[in-house]
């Protein structure tokens, strides 16, 4: 829904309230967790004008993308404002300065720039005046080379809109695309929250059973095994390792998933779980517990269906705690692993128990204390339901497109371990984000490492 608001400030703009995942996302973003950031490195220069071009088309497209983010402070409550014309500005190219770890590629030392590029916290801007939702920056690397940045507010953004977003600012920039969504009809207005969305229902739980449900993830959160810390009082940052398969090992895995009945998310949720057991416990053996969040797109569930183009946040979530005593084999963790999900899924606990996450996130943020250390540590780890599957290596060839890495910060409330997984061209490509220096390169790298070994060891 949209209102006109008529305040000398925002003439001519679109206003609408946050919905409850929104607001959480809010809170979240203000903490550290869900900055969401596409950096692509590029052979050659282009025009800075047509880069910016394209940007305005997409936020014509896409109200979302053009709107800015105001926070009431007597009321703590979050709204949209949506101006009439697109308003982002690039700015001459910025000049990549020296990487604090030597071993980073440029692309990968300007993501952790820009995924720790402090916007929205609580001590900034947002607390007194609105606030862009959307971002673009670009880097100038030696020769002739650039990483173009797209930095986008997770209320604002969620996986499949930043690779829709990607995917029509390639079709634009190579002159394909028309501006206009690929054919969805636009009303010039934010779209409704998902809670709006949820079919009629599918969320409808009595004020005991949240009470019980909500007590049960407090409770259970409790007695969750967690990666050992490295450090838990300096300030934080994320940073990312990558974890990459060749197309012959990714083909068997997915083989293996579809042989099964599972997906992709159980194999990675599988294989992490085995390697942080393995770090954790090489002496003691004993039965460990471990969170895993698995994030779903509910875009085709919802009511009525959106489609990818539909942007905004529309992913939901379902925690799980699994057992792991160490000598699991990596297709029967799986299964098993996936086959809870799948079961919480069934049961309708992505909408369910939508407003009891939220609340607990938030709880989590006002009180660090409720978690172990301070640590603001959710789950081991978080997963997507499905991967992204990404055939646009023409396009990327086109406008030379060398690589490019999409993922969201989780220095604030979230997992140990963030993955985001892409299937590109065939070969499983993921960016997994963690806190530091709560956990350090070293450690996550062996950790990424050894799931990378669980994984190629699982294909024979």
């Amino acid at each position: 829904m949209s209102v006109q608001n008529h305040s000398s400030d925002m003439v001519e703009s679109m206003v609408r309230p946050v919905g409850g995942t929104e607001h959480s996302w809010c809170r979240a973003v203000s903490s550290g967790t869900g900055n969401t950031v596409l950096a692509l490195q590029l052979s050659k220069e282009h025009d800075i004008s047509l880069f910016q071009n394209a940007l305005h088309k997409l936020q014509n497209a896409h109200p979302i993308l053009n709107s800015k983010l105001h926070k009431n402070t007597a009321t703590n409550t979050f709204y949209f404002t949506t101006p009439r014309n697109p308003t982002l500005q690039l700015h001459p190219p910025l000049i990549l300065s020296h990487p604090q770890h030597p071993s980073l590629s440029p692309l990968q030392a300007v993501l952790e720039r820009e995924l720790n590029t402090d916007a929205w916290s609580d001590s900034g801007s947002l607390s007194s005046v609105r606030t862009d939702l959307f971002f673009a920056s670009v880097y100038a690397l030696p020769g002739s080379e650039w990483v173009v940045v797209l930095r986008l507010h997770t209320a604002a953004c969620d996986r499949t809109t930043a690779l829709s977003l990607l995917n029509e600012l390639m079709e634009l920039m190579i002159g394909e695309g028309a501006g206009t969504a690929k054919g969805i009809e636009e009303k010039g207005e934010v779209s409704l929250g998902i809670e709006d969305l949820i079919p009629s229902g599918k969320s409808k739980k009595s004020l005991w059973a949240h009470g019980l449900d909500t007590l049960g993830y407090s409770l259970n959160s409790l007695k969750l095994t967690n990666l050992k810390f490295k450090d838990v009082k300096r300030p934080r940052c994320s940073e990312v390792v990558r974890l990459k398969l060749t197309k012959q090992n990714t083909h068997t895995i997915m083989a293996g998933c579809k042989s099964r009945g599972i997906k992709l998310c159980g194999v990675l949720v599988a294989a992490g779980l085995m390697a942080a057991h393995s770090s954790k416990c090489r002496v003691d053996q004993s039965r460990k517990k471990y969170g895993v969040v698995t994030l779903i797109d509910c875009r085709s569930i919802v009511e009525p269906p959106l489609l990818a183009q539909n942007y905004g946040f529309y992913h939901s979530a379902v925690l799980n705690i699994h057992h792991v005593k160490g000598g699991e084999n990596l297709w029967d963790l799986a299964s098993k692993s996936y086959m809870a999900f799948a079961n919480s899924k069934k049961c309708n606990k992505h909408f369910s128990d939508m407003a009891d996450l939220n609340f607990l996130m938030c709880k989590a943020i006002d009180n660090p204390g409720l978690t172990a250390s301070s640590s603001l540590r959710s789950s081991l780890i978080s997963v997507f339901e499905d991967p992204v599957f990404d055939n646009s290596s023409k396009m990327q060839r086109e406008l030379g497109v060398e690589d490019y890495i999409g993922c969201s910060s989780v220095h604030g409330i979230g997992p140990s371990i963030a993955i985001f997984d892409t299937i590109r061209d065939g070969q499983l490509d993921c960016a997994c984000v963690y806190p530091s220096p709560l956990h350090s390169r070293e450690q996550m790298q062996e950790l990424v490492d050894n799931m990378k070994t669980v994984l190629v060891d699982g294909t024979y």
